[in-house]
């Protein structure tokens, strides 16, 4: 099962929080407050978000942290590679290249695009989306993430 972890949904609970109040530097402690998510878990999530450059924070006793940019400016690919790093469904399509088999895989390349696909389309969803109460994400159309591409896998 595909699945983002606990972390990255906090980090968009977090990330909706700024979007309130977007004109205002909140604390580590006032987010945690508002989200009711852990101050060491609010204080971590902030330092990963802040060096993806999705959140901007200033120093000093009026300090705190703010989005680095407007919400419908911010992709879910964006705040899921700043908690748990670029989205590959399998090693050959990460950007280690580890794989033992890939001079000899015959699926490597299909699974290449697929993880392409939902990349694309994660990059369409924004935090706007992802935070409004009374509104449905779109749904991708995964086969023109593929650039009209697609096709279903299948064994030889």
């Amino acid at each position: 099962m595909l699945r983002i972890s606990k972390l990255t949904d906090y980090a968009t609970v977090i990330l909706g929080a700024l979007s309130e109040r977007p004109a205002e530097l909140l604390s580590a402690p006032e987010l945690a407050e508002r989200t009711g998510i852990g101050l060491p878990t609010v204080s971590k999530l902030l330092k990963e978000l802040q060096r993806a450059t999705l959140v901007r924070s200033t120093r000093g006793s009026r300090g705190g942290y703010q989005l680095a940019r407007p919400p419908h400016e911010i992709s879910a690919a964006e705040i899921i590679d700043a908690v748990e790093g670029p989205v590959a469904l399998t090693e050959c399509a990460s950007d280690h290249g580890n794989c033992d088999i890939e001079a000899s895989c015959s699926v490597g390349h299909s699974w290449q695009q697929v993880s392409l696909a939902i990349r694309r389309s994660l990059q369409e969803v924004r935090l706007t989306s992802l935070i409004a109460h009374d509104a449905t994400v779109k749904t991708p159309d995964l086969r023109s993430a593929l650039g009209g591409g697609w096709q279903p896998l299948t064994r030889a």
